[in-house]
C-alpha cells in the first residue's frame, strides 16, 4: 500500500495536486522506468490517463519564440557583401538598347567575353516592365469583340466600371413572376 502511494505521488511531481495528467512531461521518467522494470500495468495506467487530444500533448505546447530578421534592404547587402547591382528586369531608357546588341560577340564566337560582360553588367531580362502590355501576336490572335473591347480599355483612363446590379429588385421580380405563374395555373 505504501509503495502505491509513493508511486502516484511519483506521477505528479512537480505538479499541484488538482491538475489533471494531460501529457507525457507531466510524468517524467516514470514511463522510462516503467519500461525498464517490466511494469506493464503501471505503464499502461498512466498512458490511459494522458489525454486522448492530441493538441495536448507536449511537442505541441512548446514555446514560441518570435524571431525578428534585421531589416535590410538590398542595397545594404549588396554594399555589405561587395555585389554588383543586381539584374535589372526591365530597360530603363530607349538609349539602353545597344546593350541587347550581342550578336556580334556570338558571330566572332567570343562566348567567354559575352559572359564576361553579362556578369560584370548583367543585361536587363526584358524590354519592358509592363504588367499590362499584351504581344500585338496575341492580341491579332483574339476574336473581334476582345480585340474592341482591349482598344476601348487602352482608350479609356479609368478603370472598366460594373454594371450596378440591384438584386433586392431583381429577387422581387422573380417573386411576382411566380406568384403570377401559380395565380393562371391555379386557375
Amino acid at each position: 500500500m505504501v509503495n502505491a502511494v509513493t508511486e502516484s505521488k511519483l506521477l505528479f511531481v512537480n505538479e499541484p495536486i488538482n491538475d489533471i495528467l494531460v501529457n507525457e512531461l507531466q510524468l517524467g521518467e516514470q514511463l522510462n522506468h516503467c519500461v525498464h522494470e517490466n511494469r506493464r500495468s503501471h505503464f499502461s495506467l498512466m498512458l490511459a490517463m494522458l489525454t486522448d487530444d492530441v493538441r495536448d500533448h507536449a511537442q505541441f505546447k512548446l514555446p514560441h519564440t518570435e524571431v525578428t530578421p534585421p531589416k535590410t534592404d538590398e542595397d545594404a547587402l549588396r554594399k555589405l557583401l561587395h555585389v554588383n547591382d543586381g539584374q535589372p528586369l526591365a530597360l530603363n531608357s530607349i538609349e539602353d538598347i545597344p546593350k541587347y546588341n550581342q550578336a556580334e560577340l556570338i558571330e566572332n564566337n567570343k562566348l567567354t567575353e559575352l559572359r564576361l560582360r553579362n556578369a560584370i553588367t548583367p543585361n536587363p531580362l526584358s524590354f519592358r516592365d509592363d504588367v499590362k502590355h499584351i504581344n500585338m501576336n496575341v492580341v491579332s490572335n483574339t476574336s473581334i469583340h476582345c480585340q474592341k473591347r482591349l482598344q476601348q480599355k487602352l482608350n479609356e483612363d479609368k478603370p472598366n466600371t460594373r454594371l450596378n446590379f440591384k438584386a433586392n429588385e431583381w429577387l422581387n421580380v422573380i417573386n411576382k413572376s411566380m406568384l403570377n405563374s401559380d395565380v393562371s395555373l391555379s386557375v
